[in-house]
């Protein structure tokens, strides 16, 4: 059985060039307590470039050793949202460029997710065209563009042409607003809780506004085996249940739209990764590893994966990826 990891990260040295130059004053530069340079958020560190951020060859010794056969590259946060109009183009293209130059090199282990310039819709339509006939097989976005909700109808130009081209898109979180009011900044609070809260309030944006009725063909993954989100769906259901606010933008149950979405396996125990699996649905779930951020786990998140019903680890494992992918 192969295996296809769907949420994994590649940078570019020119990304994070322009990034150190156009990114402040929100995105700076320090060193982390383990002596390593990391970007950091409004003061709150997010973002460690490791080794094999920016070498194929070393990632793919590494794909070796944990056994995974391909792996769909995609940059991380804070993406493409910074600098000015210029800057997000620049930025994408940059990314974009190089992750398809990868796919020719490595076609038998590499693929990857476009990035966007999605606060200026006409050039994001554009890049992602573009892209897309570079051989992008999906899109990945963060949870928030610069505090900006994903269901902001600024972006509805966007969906609407991910959505004609039916592209899965990889929800992937940032630092969610309020983080500074939040002090996020405090013992790796930004990655630790911050990103979870960014995807939960994202995905349930999706959920309860009707946008997964308003793009039928759009296929949203939830990164970290859905945040916290099979956790609290059933605090979702009584609240539709319960609460007319809650009914404003769907008729039926919350659960039922979350059987909708699909879900990667980045998390680091088995209960947690077996709930995500029984509230998601098997067809729904597709490994990933998170590498190589230094909290990333090819073997863990396999190795768990694997631990799964046997029934089940097929799907896991490829299968589910193969489909939405079109491998």
């Amino acid at each position: 059985m192969p295996v296809i990891d769907v949420h994994t990260h590649m940078l570019n040295r020119q990304w994070l060039a322009l990034l150190q130059q156009r990114g402040p004053p929100k995105y700076t530069v320090s060193r982390s307590l383990e002596g390593q340079e990391t970007i950091l958020s409004e003061g709150a560190q997010f973002l460690t470039p490791m080794p094999a951020h920016l070498d194929y060859e070393l990632r793919l010794k590494h794909m070796d050793e944990a056994r995974v056969d391909l792996a769909i590259v995609s940059l991380t946060a804070p993406n493409v949202f910074f600098g000015d109009e210029q800057d997000s183009i620049a930025a994408a293209r940059l990314v974009n460029d190089d992750m398809a130059q990868a796919q020719r090199t490595w076609p038998d282990r590499i693929r990857w997710l476009a990035s966007l310039p999605w606060e200026y819709p006409n050039a994001a339509i554009e890049e992602l065209a573009r892209a897309h006939r570079g051989g992008a097989v999906g899109v990945m976005v963060l949870a928030n563009i610069n505090g900006r909700p994903l269901t902001d109808q600024g972006f509805a130009p966007v969906w609407r042409a991910i959505d004609a081209l039916g592209l899965p898109v990889l929800v992937h979180p940032t630092t969610p607003p309020g983080a500074v009011a939040m002090q996020l900044d405090e013992f790796m609070l930004a990655s630790a809780v911050g990103f979870m809260v960014d995807t939960t309030l994202a995905i349930a944006r999706m959920i309860f506004s009707g946008f997964l009725d308003t793009y039928p063909n759009l296929k949203i993954i939830a990164s970290h085996a859905g945040a916290a989100l099979p956790y609290i769906i059933g605090r979702f259901d009584r609240m539709h249940e319960m609460r007319a606010a809650a009914r404003t933008g769907i008729k039926d149950k919350p659960s039922l739209y979350f059987r909708r979405i699909y879900y990667d396996a980045v998390t680091y125990r088995l209960d947690a990764l077996n709930l995500c699996l029984d509230i998601g649905g098997a067809d729904k779930l597709m490994y990933g590893s998170d590498f190589p951020h230094n909290i990333g786990d090819m073997k863990g998140c396999l190795a768990r994966v694997d631990a799964l019903p046997a029934a089940q680890v097929k799907a896991v494992r490829s299968a589910n990826a193969e489909r939405i992918f079109k491998l």
